[in-house]
């Protein structure tokens, strides 16, 4: 939900101009100041950025992206197995692939009910004994290769939204492989029965999978012993599974949580609520909205994005927990400005709010006044403790 100034709102942010009372109060009586949750060294991912905030050193721990979705997918992930990420994508119709431009990264958040007819298709027709491909949520789906190689260059395709992809295609080991999967799966959906009734429809088509992600099995340490507390993960997205998973955290699920603005918030509160009372220590609610706002480039829904989270989901756990102990981080992963339409590596803006311990913040939460503080954390993932101390 971070983001940079934009001049359609007076030089003001999303977090500036949002109407967000509960995150105002937890700035005013809590800790706030600026991270950085992504090394220079490793790529600006939601990967790299949410094991920061986990408190996992992502310098040590990253293998990754992919690895982690197929852990949640339940993918038995080998020693010698390479995964990647495979998105369900809308590309333009130029006769050669090469010349194609990416016209949308989720194929119009295309339903899960929709894409995992296509993968399954798809799956049939490129699987072997080396390749398998394996249907995951909405647009986002694994592919994983056999004794397949880390060394390729793969770029994500919401870093490229209305881009021509020639510059962007694989490169490295095994690269002309991966192009050529990517090249079969167009000409198997192009004339699939559910992207014609989707462009009937005036939506987009999901005309190719786009790989990338490369990763290998990961481990993290256990959550529990690292921090002494029972903790569980509450999102949408494979990823965030796939990290609870391995850290031995509690996967907690929620009917309706989509990844995107019309995800089930109240339903994410009731949840961590309800676990919290349940015996758990600590909950990590992941709300994907503001990003893919940011990376559809749609401000207006980012600002109602943040809007929804203040009120749907801050709003009610501090009235919850107003007359208990409680230490509340807000913050997000990463930047995804609407502007770019992807990921940067600037430092975010956090909140640390402890009932017991209150203390003089800043009058509202954004980037501007958490950077007036001056108070910053160069580990992102060090974060943690000072929430849990």
């Amino acid at each position: 939900m971070a983001d940079d100034p934009i001049a359609k709102i007076g030089g003001k942010t999303p977090l500036e101009v949002a109407n967000k009372p509960n995150m105002d109060f937890l700035a005013q009586n809590g800790e706030v100041g600026i991270a950085k949750t992504v090394p220079d060294n490793l790529p600006a991912g939601s990967d790299v950025a949410n094991l920061s905030m986990l408190g996992y050193n992502p310098s040590i721990y990253y293998k990754g992206r992919s690895p982690l979705e197929a852990v949640s997918m339940g993918i038995n992930i080998k020693e010698n197995d390479v995964t990647f990420r495979a998105n369900l994508v809308t590309l333009s119709d130029d006769a050669k692939f090469e010349d194609k431009t990416m016209v949308d990264y989720s194929a119009g958040e295309i339903t899960t009910e929709e894409a995992v007819s296509l993968i399954k298709y798809v799956a049939e027709k490129i699987d072997t004994n080396k390749v398998k491909l394996y249907p995951g949520i909405s647009y986002r789906h694994c592919l994983c290769i056999t004794d397949g190689s880390t060394n390729v260059k793969l770029v994500p395709p919401h870093d490229i939204s209305d881009k021509k992809i020639t510059e962007y295609l694989p490169k490295g080991d095994s690269a002309e492989y991966i192009l050529n999967l990517m090249k079969k799966s167009e000409e198997l959906l192009k004339n699939h029965p559910i992207n014609l009734e989707r462009i009937k429809q005036g939506k987009n088509p999901a005309s190719s999978l786009w790989i990338w992600g490369q990763g290998t099995k990961p481990t993290l340490s256990d959550f529990k012993e690292k921090t002494n507390l029972n903790g569980g993960v509450i999102s949408a997205v494979d990823l965030l599974k796939g990290i609870a998973i391995c850290a031995n955290m509690r996967v907690i699920e929620v009917e309706g949580a989509t990844g995107n603005i019309n995800t089930n918030y109240k339903g994410k509160t009731n949840e961590a609520i309800a676990a919290l009372r349940g015996g758990l220590d600590f909950v990590y609610i992941h709300i994907e909205a503001a990003d893919e706002c940011g990376h559809q480039g749609n401000l207006e829904n980012k600002i109602k994005a943040i809007e929804n989270i203040d009120k749907e989901i801050v709003g009610p756990i501090l009235k919850e927990f107003e007359n208990e102990d409680v230490a509340i981080m807000v913050a997000p992963d990463h930047k995804t400005p609407v502007e770019l339409k992807t990921h940067t590596k600037d430092y975010i803006p956090y909140i640390i709010y402890k009932s017991n311990k209150l203390v003089k913040g800043v009058s509202s939460y954004n980037e501007k006044l958490a950077a007036t503080t001056k108070i910053v954390e160069k580990d992102a993932y060090k974060l943690i403790d000072k929430l849990i101390k």
